[in-house]
């Protein structure tokens, strides 16, 4: 993508998600519907379809030939990420919005031809926005991210991941995953998994393990993660899916392949 291009994008996405958490701020405490999708815990509410269609109103306005993937179902039928896709989760967290009012984030990633080009994750409560264009590093707001530690044991390693990795499932032993807590400094669970990666990012943690996440939940962490060196893969190591469903492995280099063992079936 060609930077004079890359920096307008940027110019108007930014101001576009602090618009919608200011917004959201505003809001989030009057009448809210709330309704479930899938199953009791995937939750949706009036904000996230709101704060959805805001954005895309703007991205379509501004950027007509671009696509969007979104969460709500606001944006394009993609099968491809050819040419300029924005990924959007209007309110990644929305359990933690919905019961905590807090611990939750406006994410989106902006990809060209399938290369993460800009990533924005916005703690809204906090009023912190994690940001990155490719190859210009990654902010905390407008403070520059270092590099992620050059050395690091497993054993010094405090890890995101959640519960349903110490239940029986289909991809990993749970023996294996108990012994991988057992090694780890600490886990800890947030329940956004954007927030999750811009921690991960600043240096906060030094993992994040997931089983199942969609592209809106990944897209704008995964260029934070990459502008400091990290790396970000399902959890056979293969490549991500921004098209569908995927496992997750995103962490410090240097502890990477000392996580594999324990996820191997």
């Amino acid at each position: 993508m060609d930077e004079k291009l890359r920096n307008l994008i940027f110019v108007h996405a930014k101001k576009w998600v602090l618009e919608a958490g200011e917004e959201i701020r505003q809001s989030m405490y009057g009448d809210l519907s709330i309704e479930t999708k899938s199953s009791p815990d995937d939750l949706v509410t009036s904000l996230d379809k709101q704060t959805e269609r805001f954005l895309v109103h703007n991205i379509r306005e501004s950027f007509p030939t671009h696509f969007i993937l979104g969460e709500e179902g606001y944006g394009d039928d993609i099968e491809s990420l050819e040419g300029t896709t924005w990924i959007i989760d209007p309110i990644d967290g929305t359990m933690n919005f919905v019961h905590q009012k807090k611990n939750f984030s406006i994410s989106v990633g902006i990809y060209h031809d399938g290369q993460g080009e800009i990533g924005l994750v916005y703690d809204v409560m906090n009023d912190v926005l994690y940001q990155a264009k490719r190859g210009n590093g990654a902010y905390r707001n407008n403070e520059l991210l270092p590099p992620l530690k050059k050395s690091l044991l497993l054993e010094e390693s405090l890890v995101s991941m959640n519960h349903y990795w110490l239940c029986p499932n289909a991809l990993v032993d749970v023996n294996k995953m108990q012994q991988f807590v057992k090694k780890v400094r600490g886990s800890r669970t947030i329940g956004s998994a954007a927030l999750e990666l811009a921690y991960l990012a600043e240096g906060s943690t030094d993992g994040y393990l997931s089983l199942s996440l969609m592209p809106w939940d990944i897209a704008a962490g995964m260029v934070l993660v990459q502008e400091v060196g990290g790396t970000v893969t399902n959890i056979k190591g293969h490549p991500l899916s921004l098209l569908g469903k995927d496992s997750l492995l995103a962490c410090n280099k240097t502890i990477q392949r000392d996580i594999f063992p324990y996820l191997q079936k």
